[in-house]
């Protein structure tokens, strides 16, 4: 399989893209403590949507300057993962959204995590990104910021909740269905590849 067709363009590690994300993976606590702390839920937006920005940055400096490695492609889903987590948890700790919701979106990520060692049977390490699963990533970014900012006693905390609350049903199920297209992808994989094929990663 060649780098193309597995949509890296390069086996280093030290690129600008990986760089970035190293450093949204650095904001994660910092997110978690503004929201549990000193519940300054402005600040924890402002990470959030550096964190968004810096998610779309590192994405187009890898595709304009053919920096796509296969480190970026763990590394710029893990930061995604764990800032929903920290946020999630932040949120249900503080009684705003309920723990059923909490449940439901680790339970998807604890699927995936279990295909990993399904695949590398088959020489994958990961699978390629579907446009789905980033729209699903993209509504739950949205939607829980939106929902900390509904906190407030302000009328117009109100249009925020229920946004926000629009964004993460959306988005929970937009998560669930790309997963089940992942499982699907992983069954294919597993059935087209001999057992342990040295591929070149999902």
């Amino acid at each position: 399989m060649t780098r193309r067709a597995t949509g890296v363009d390069t086996d280093r590690k030290f690129t600008v893209p990986n760089a970035l994300s190293a450093l949204r993976l650095c904001g994660v606590p910092l997110l978690l403590w503004l929201i549990l702390g000193p519940q300054a839920d402005v600040l924890a937006v402002v990470v959030l949507a550096l964190s968004g920005i810096t998610d779309w940055l590192d994405g187009w400096i890898a595709r304009r300057w053919h920096q796509r490695s296969r480190l970026g492609q763990v590394l710029d889903p893990l930061a995604d993962r764990l800032y929903i987590l920290a946020t999630i948890l932040g949120l249900a700790l503080r009684d705003l959204i309920p723990w059923w919701l909490v449940l439901a979106l680790v339970a998807r990520d604890l699927l995936m995590a279990a295909l990993v060692p399904l695949l590398r049977t088959r020489g994958y390490t990961t699978l390629p990104v579907h446009f789905l699963g980033k729209a699903a990533t993209f509504c739950l970014l949205y939607a829980f910021p939106l929902i900390l900012l509904g906190a407030a006693p302000e009328p117009w905390a109100v249009v925020a909740r229920v946004l926000g609350w629009a964004f993460a049903l959306w988005g929970t199920g937009l998560y669930w269905y790309a997963a089940l297209l992942y499982v699907h992808q992983a069954y294919a994989l597993v059935r087209s590849a001999p057992r342990g094929r040295a591929g070149d990663g999902g």
